[in-house]
């Protein structure tokens, strides 16, 4: 926003009038902050401008009177004088303050962010790990991939458990929904994608093949007719979804890919890499259009697009949350608090009332919530799983709900609730004492397949530093990258 210059705020020459012209309007760009971030604080305020005091210029005149001497004349004059003056100064000010608008008050003093997200279902089915959790974009159901390499969907208001889809022949790293909200995708570490009907829980026909390594991030593009994934093999694909091809290949990193994901209007993807880079590119072109890294060098695990598409939000092995702005190629906000050495966790942005936050996972079992404005920790649900929290998403929508997935194989999910109020079941409003869980999501048979062991790879190693691993299955053996030169 820009400022209006005061006449009040402009120092004057001494013996200078004030001048009688209007303040003129200042719109350089010096004024007007581009690239401040929608989390700042910033207090731009348009100053007020003030008409200016009318001034009699014409000369001065001695008033003669026929019983008067010139002195008492005189001193009359100089008396009669500084009351019209006064008198027109009243009136001037008056007048000044009557046609000005009135000066607009200050800004609030902002609220600090408070937020009380209490457990409201566990949901259990899962044999191992869960890799990641996702709501749809409607809001309506939840996704959860595991190391067992099933698939679950689940309701979200009511936690019940929907389907499960089989079909991957060794441990699912990574899902993501359709903007539709009908169609999941799937990467496994069988090194396919697998496209699925959400309420016929079937597989489409088609199997997306061309990763030489384990399928490890998925995104769908905002319309659905492509599809954006990372592997271990170091590449980002495009597909398109129509012809079920693949449409580019861009060699991206010199280390494993550990997420990708679209920016809202389709135009850019974001990449990341254990070799600690974030690269942005263009959906058309494939050309990279900018190329992110912190001088810690951190390996970056997870990176999401900001809801505005202003930012990226990069989750690092260094115990931080980076806010990128790609444009400027800066980092804005860092956020610390949970603790994160090991694996790929991921986490999302949400939205309170009015208000905005960042949530993620962390390996020592509790779920940060961070305030974007200020940065602080505004909420810690501690031992939220027994473990490493993977993953967490949040809701679309204001007073976001929030779903987790950890290594103890568990799914639950979060509601915020109001100080003095309770978790109740959304169906039937009754406070629930229980874990929310059907007989039928207990009992899943997964039948033991052969030709791949998936067992946690704690031992694997990438340059002296611990593989990122959410828990997923692997086939057992070590691998190490050789670095390439940094941009």
């Amino acid at each position: 926003m820009s400022d209006f210059d005061s006449p009040a705020d402009t120092p004057q020459p001494s013996g200078h009038r004030r001048s009688t012209k209007r303040s003129r309007y200042d719109d350089s760009e010096a004024s007007t902050p581009r690239d401040s971030s929608p989390d700042e604080l910033a207090d731009h305020q348009p100053y007020r401008s003030r008409l200016s005091t009318r001034r009699d210029s014409g000369p001065r005149r001695r008033a003669h009177s026929s019983d008067g001497s010139v002195d008492e004349l005189d001193h009359t004059y100089h008396e009669r004088n500084r009351d019209r003056n006064r008198d027109r100064s009243s009136s001037s000010s008056t007048r000044d303050s009557s046609h000005s608008s009135p000066r607009p008050p200050s800004p609030p003093t902002y609220r600090p962010l408070k937020l009380n997200y209490q457990l409201k279902f566990i949901l259990k089915g899962h044999r191992k790990g869960v890799a990641q959790v996702r709501f749809s974009p409607d809001g309506r159901w939840i996704a959860s991939c595991s190391a067992d390499g099933t698939i679950k969907i689940w309701d979200a208001a009511t936690g019940k458990h929907m389907r499960t889809l089989e079909g991957h022949l060794a441990g699912v790293s990574t899902i993501a929904w359709s903007p539709d909200s009908n169609t999941i995708a799937s990467g496994s570490d069988d090194k396919t994608i697998r496209l699925w009907h959400r309420t016929t829980g079937k597989a489409y026909p088609a199997t997306l093949a061309g990763h030489h390594n384990y399928v490890y991030s998925l995104a769908f593009s905002p319309k659905g007719n492509m599809l954006v994934s990372g592997s271990y093999d170091e590449a980002v694909f495009l597909w398109d979804l129509r012809a079920r091809r693949l449409m580019r290949s861009l060699p991206a990193h010199s280390d494993p890919v550990g997420g990708v994901d679209f920016i809202r209007d389709g135009t850019l993807v974001c990449s990341c890499s254990t070799d600690g880079l974030t690269r942005v590119w263009d959906t058309a072109t494939g050309q990279c259009l900018r190329t992110l890294v912190h001088e810690d060098n951190a390996p970056v695990t997870t990176v999401r697009f900001s809801p505005n598409g202003r930012y990226i939000l990069a989750f690092t092995l260094d115990s931080c949350v980076r806010l990128w702005d790609y444009v400027s190629g800066t980092v804005k906000k860092t956020y610390q608090g949970h603790v994160n050495k090991k694996y790929s966790l991921g986490g999302a942005f949400g939205v309170s009332g009015s208000d905005g936050f960042i949530v993620s996972g962390s390996e020592d079992g509790d779920i940060v919530f961070w305030d974007v404005r200020t940065k602080d920790v505004v909420q810690r649900a501690e031992k939220a799983h027994e473990g490493v929290v993977c993953w967490v998403d949040t809701s679309p929508g204001s007073d976001a709900t929030v779903v987790s997935g950890g290594l103890d194989g568990t799914v639950k999910i979060w509601v915020n609730i109001p100080e003095g109020g309770e978790v109740v079941d959304g169906m039937n409003g009754v406070k629930l004492e229980q874990d929310g869980v059907d007989a039928d999501m207990v009992d899943v048979k997964i039948e033991d397949r052969d030709g791949y062991d998936d067992t946690l790879r704690d031992d694997a190693s990438m340059d002296g530093r611990r593989s990122p691993n959410r828990g997923r299955g692997r086939n057992g053996n070590s691998r190490s990258h050789d670095r390439m030169d940094e941009d």
